[in-house]
This record gives C-alpha cells, structure tokens and sequence, in this order.
C-alpha cells in the first residue's frame, strides 16, 4: 500500500474514499430479489421448494426442509472432540458477556400519585440466517453463537435457523452442532433471499419471526434491508473494515497480518493503518506484501488494499484518534504505548481491540463480545448486535386522580397549541367531572 504523509489533500482524499465507499445495488438485483420477496409471500413453500431445487439441492422434497433428529444426531456423531472443546469454550464466553447486557423492567414513583416504569419483554420468535459451507465456502459457526446465544439469553421462545442447504440436501455437521449448543429450536435448510422471504412473511412449513439476524450475500443483505420494518433486524451489513493505530513499538509483522484478516474477506473490505512512526509504515507495508504471497485469498486481499486500504503517518496520536473517529471503523485495534490512555477519545468504533495481543480475529471467535458490529460509518451512532436487539420496551403510566387534576392544565395548553382538540378533551373532559 501507498504511504501517505497526514494532514495532505492526498491524506483527504483517501480519507473520503474510504469513508464513502459503498456498495451500491445493482437494479437488476434490487428487482430479483423484489420478485422473490413476492413470490415467496404469494406462493410459500411451493416457491421455497423451487427455488432450492434450482438453486440449491435439486432433489430436496418439501418434506425434507426442517432438519431432522437424526440429522443432529449424525452431526454429533461427525464432529471432533477437539472442536467440541473450542465450541464449548466459545458459547460459554460469548454467553457471559452478553448476560451482562440483560435490562430489567422498573417502576419509579418521580411524584406523588404518578407511578411510571418500563416493562422489558422477549420478541416472541427470532431467525439467525447462516450462510451456507458449500463452494468453497467455509461453515460460519461464529455466526450461530453470535446470533444464537444472545437471543436466548433474552428470553426468545422461538428460536429458528435457516441455511442454505448443499446439492445433497445437508447441512454442515459443525453448523448443526453449534445450533444445538446455543439452543436453537429448528433449523431449516432454504436460503438466499428466499429464506428471508419465508422468515418475513411466513410460509406452511415456516412460521414468520419477529426479528431477523445474520450475515449473507448481496440478496440476502437486499431481502433483509427491504423487509425491515414488517420485522426488526440488526441493520445492513456492509463490507467488512479495520482501522489499527500504532506507534513505533508495534510489531509490524503483527499489524500486516491484522490487516489482511479484514482484507481477504471482500474486494470493497477497507483495511488503514494510521501510526505515529515513519519507520513503522514502512516496515508493515514490507510485510504486507510479504505475507500476500502466503495467503489463500490474496487476489481478494490485494484489491482489496489498492482499493481501499491506506497507511497515515501523522503527527501524533491526537491525529490519528481524530481520523479513527471520522472514519468510524467497524474494528479499531490500539497498538501503542498505554493504550489505556486513549480509550476515552475514541467515540466512533463498533468493537476497540486493545494491545498487540488482542488481534480481531480473537473478537470475531471466542473473546465475548458479539462479532456483529456495524460498518460503513454506522458506529456513528448505531452498535453491536445484543441481547437489546431481541427485546422490546414497553413504557408504563398510572395517575391517581389527584396527581392527573394537578398536571392536566398543563397538558391541555400543550394540546391546544397543537390544535389537537380531541387530545385536550380527553382531560378537561375528566377536570370537568371532578368532585368539588
């Protein structure tokens, strides 16, 4: 990658670049899945069926949809004690984190006579879309947990997980394992844009959820982005991102492989460097090139770079939290100096990695905290998935007659300013009953 002196047009510049970098949609896309969405509400499963067959297992039945017991129970019988282990260990620290984000309903008494509170319920059903291991793609466990396990913790009684299925019908082993281990209640092997058409809008052999989570492929980020609002998601997901700040006592054989962890996942990924030390930014874009000759996916990896990736030397490290806070990356990893210091100028990250031990990958797998985090700028003011995403909040009102005589002229000035007539009637109707 190119090393750029900051503050430079040529800095700016690329700043922009990456900042207003987007995927846009095709309309020829936007119309396919437009299309799919319909015929799945209009003909349910009879569409299910068909566009899996075409697309997906060719011989799959409708019967053969919903996983099976024996299917889990295969799948126990496949995966290695070793995986188990790591499974395990992975479930059991994510569900600790997120337990600590469970909110309880509350009442308070503010003024005499007037009792308000919040009630804090589960949606009642939920669906994790996981994409599926096949085609070279390998199965996304993470994606269960991170979905799975805070959904559960939040109470959700109905807990489904599609999936596309392989040419013979299956399911990956691990996929299922890791379904079983968060609790999930049924797993059913459609996928793309039509799972998340079935998921909406329901079909005979799949009940529609209240809310939707879970990474795909263009269709199923556009199904999910227009059937927001019939059901709750976690936002659209865009191409993944990492800003990693660094001073002259980082490694930089550590910081290029951080990198590229973000940069093989997607030509549109956006992967910065931004460090106090000119010695530094030469060295990791050395190593970049280095280590791109060892990896799997470096075609993906090195446009990926060109396109949007970018090493800063900047003066100091008030530059540098300044331009991380502009960019707003999905991941921020702090190798530097007492990176303690620093965490509280930093407002604008979806997940902040802390010291040259802590890559992330470390986050996305096993840490705790949920990998699902949001991108293109969106830590401006949205956050990660949680337990928060699956439940609701219901406020509650109680007046005694007294407390609601003492305020009710007041709301009822408001009210007529509004020109709501029927609003301030709805009191003074009850002012005009009240005993003398």
């Amino acid at each position: 990658m190119e090393i750029i002196n900051y503050p430079s047009v040529e800095a700016e510049a690329r700043i922009d670049s990456i900042i207003n970098r987007s995927r846009d949609y095709e309309k020829s896309d936007i119309d396919t899945v437009s299309k799919i969405l319909v015929d799945v509400k209009a003909r349910g499963d009879d569409a299910l069926l068909e566009y899996t067959n075409r697309f997906d297992a060719p011989e799959m039945q409708i019967s053969d949809i919903e996983v099976t017991e024996g299917e889990f129970a295969s799948a126990r019988n496949t995966v290695s004690a070793t995986f188990m282990s790591a499974l395990t260990r992975a479930s059991r620290q994510i569900e600790s984190f997120h337990r600590r984000q469970v909110e309880n309903s509350w009442f308070d008494t503010p003024r005499q006579g007037v009792i308000l509170g919040q009630m804090v319920n589960p949606v009642s059903s939920a669906g994790i879309y996981v994409p599926g291991a096949r085609g070279g793609m390998t199965p996304l466990v993470s994606s269960v947990l991170m979905g799975g396990i805070p959904a559960k913790i939040a109470g959700v009684e109905n807990l489904v997980m599609v999936t596309p299925p392989t040419a013979e019908g299956g399911v990956n082993p691990h996929l299922l394992v890791a379904a079983e281990t968060v609790g999930v209640d049924r797993v059913y092997k459609v996928g793309s844009a039509w799972a998340i058409a079935a998921l909406t809008y329901g079909t005979k052999t799949i009940d529609p959820v209240d809310v939707i989570v879970g990474p795909g492929n263009i269709y199923v980020t556009l199904a999910k982005k227009m059937v927001t609002g019939l059901v709750g998601t976690e936002g659209v997901a865009g191409p993944s991102e990492i800003l990693v700040i660094a001073d002259e006592g980082a490694d930089p054989d550590y910081i290029a492989a951080d990198l590229l962890s973000q940069a093989e996942h997607d030509i549109m990924a956006s992967s910065v460097l931004v460090t106090t030390s000119p010695g530094i930014a030469h060295r990791v874009a050395d190593e970049l090139q280095s280590q791109l000759t060892r990896l799997g996916r470096s075609d993906i990896a090195r446009q990926s770079l060109e396109s949007f990736g970018a090493i800063l030397v900047v003066p100091d490290m008030a530059a540098a939290i300044g331009i991380a806070n502009r960019i707003a990356p999905e991941h921020l990893e702090l190798q530097v100096h007492n990176p303690f210091d620093w965490i509280g100028s930093i407002k604008n990250a979806g997940a902040i990695f802390i010291g040259g031990y802590t890559p992330e990958p470390i986050g996305d797998y096993i840490a705790g905290p949920n990998h699902v985090l949001p991108t293109g700028g969106t830590a401006r003011f949205s956050s990660a998935l949680s337990v928060s995403c699956f439940t609701k909040r219901t406020s509650l009102v109680y007046y005694t007659p007294d407390a609601f005589y003492k305020e009710a002229d007041d709301a009822i000035r408001i009210a007529d300013m509004e020109g709501l007539g029927a609003h301030a009637e709805s009191m003074r109707i009850r002012l005009q009953k009240k005993p003398a």
